[in-house]
């Protein structure tokens, strides 16, 4: 399957959608959500964004999953994954390396029928070290016809992701394999 980054990939503009002047780092972007700030959206997109923040604090369940198109594709610094069940694979690992994994609080910066942004607070466990940390990312999704996410990206600072040279191929046997480890149901 070719792993090449789809044509309806995100781009979005990180200081352009987390300015926060008086409280911008270095890098011009502000991942930390303000819910207060967040724009409105559908019901349609709460639910999947209520979906997306479930898998994050590890639920790995069929109907969570199912917020995804069949041939979606998951990009972050560590993992590209181009089909729904591969994604599956990275979910499904979560309560294996974490003892917990919650969401603490989100910000819709953007909400139209093609896409979904919002800022996103998860705090991680892991299993080894049992010390929490908060992470703050910005996630975006791009929809398909159906309203089903076909395009996941997940950053966590100011700079886009490559995809090319060992920085892809690392990314995409990541996405590729992990399913061998965290096995995730053949029906997803």
């Amino acid at each position: 399957m070719d792993s090449e980054p789809q044509s309806y990939e995100i781009r979005p503009d990180p200081q352009g959608l987390t300015s926060n002047p008086p409280n911008n780092s270095s890098t011009g972007v502000d991942y930390e959500p303000h819910p207060e700030r967040s724009v409105d959206t559908s019901p349609d997109h709460k639910k999947i964004i209520q979906s997306i923040c479930n898998l994050y604090s590890g639920s790995s369940s069929k109907e969570d999953m199912q917020v995804y198109a069949e041939r979606a594709v998951y990009d972050d610094p560590w993992i590209y994954c181009d089909t729904r069940y591969k994604i599956a694979g990275q979910w499904y690992g979560i309560p294996k390396v974490m003892a917990s994994s919650k969401t603490i609080k989100t910000e819709v910066v953007t909400s139209t029928p093609q896409e979904i942004i919002f800022k996103l607070q998860q705090e991680y466990t892991p299993r080894v070290l049992q010390t929490s940390k908060k992470v703050n990312s910005l996630v975006s999704l791009s929809l398909d016809e159906h309203g089903k996410v076909k395009y996941h990206k997940d950053m966590w600072n100011e700079k886009d992701y490559s995809h090319e040279g060992l920085g892809k191929v690392f990314k995409t046997l990541n996405g590729d394999y992990l399913t061998g480890i965290t096995k995730p149901p053949g029906d997803l």
